[in-house]
């Protein structure tokens, strides 16, 4: 059995029974690689990456379990139980572990009012830009479905315009980014304590790797090559 993780780029060999692929940012993106994976034979579904945080308790590095990925038309998908508590107890045995919902917006959240905004309206503790895309096509297969985030900028935090202007479906550009800074030369100081954040969700991102194949935990008691 193959348990995908989202990241982008061509299908590779499965690891430890683990397809991975990075789909870049957005729902269109996401949900494009969530099927392709199944095309590979994929018989479940993990949304993987960074978000950002709409609870001002979160700090960066914090690792997000959610429950629930929501939109903000109202759709939401429960993630699957089970394979949610087991990946749970084991990263709790390494990091502390953070559950609720997960907001899935259509546009980046940049500022810190509208964050809190986001957060009172909707009571998700943090925010991406995937996951119900992929909760869709998992659900749409029967396919069990969790998400795995860490956050990376909190609600404190104001992200750079110039790392939006720099970012498309397929990631941040680092020409579009360098020609931005020049553009808004202020933006260097939010984007270096960006970065310090960035390397936190990095390396809690590590850890929950470490805390074994994500397959083995979503099929237990299946055999991983």
């Amino acid at each position: 059995m193959s348990c995908p993780v989202w990241r982008r780029e061509t299908l590779p060999a499965p690891v430890n029974d683990t397809l991975l692929t990075v789909s870049g940012i957005g729902a269109g993106a996401a949900a494009t690689a969530a099927r392709a994976l199944i095309e590979a034979g994929a018989t479940a579904l993990t949304s993987w990456g960074m978000a950002g945080g709409l609870d001002p308790a979160l700090r960066a590095g914090t690792v997000f379990l959610p429950s629930m990925v929501i939109s903000t038309d109202g759709t939401a998908f429960a993630t699957t139980a089970a394979w949610h508590e087991r990946l749970s107890a084991a990263v709790a045995s390494m990091r502390p572990v953070t559950r609720g919902k997960l907001l899935t917006s259509a546009r980046a959240i940049d500022a810190v009012a509208s964050k809190a905004a986001a957060f009172h309206d909707t009571g998700a503790l943090a925010v991406d830009m995937e996951s119900v895309a992929i909760a869709q096509v998992a659900a749409s297969y029967g396919l069990p479905f969790i998400a795995v985030r860490v956050i990376v900028d909190t609600a404190h935090d104001v992200l750079p315009r110039a790392v939006i202007s720099a970012s498309d479906s397929g990631g941040v550009h680092i020409w579009r980014l360098l020609r931005a800074l020049a553009l808004a030369p202020a933006d260097l100081a939010a984007l270096v304590r960006l970065a310090r954040r960035y390397r936190a969700a990095s390396r809690s991102l590590t850890a929950v790797a470490r805390a074994g194949p994500l397959a083995r935990l979503a099929f237990p008691g299946v055999g991983i090559r």
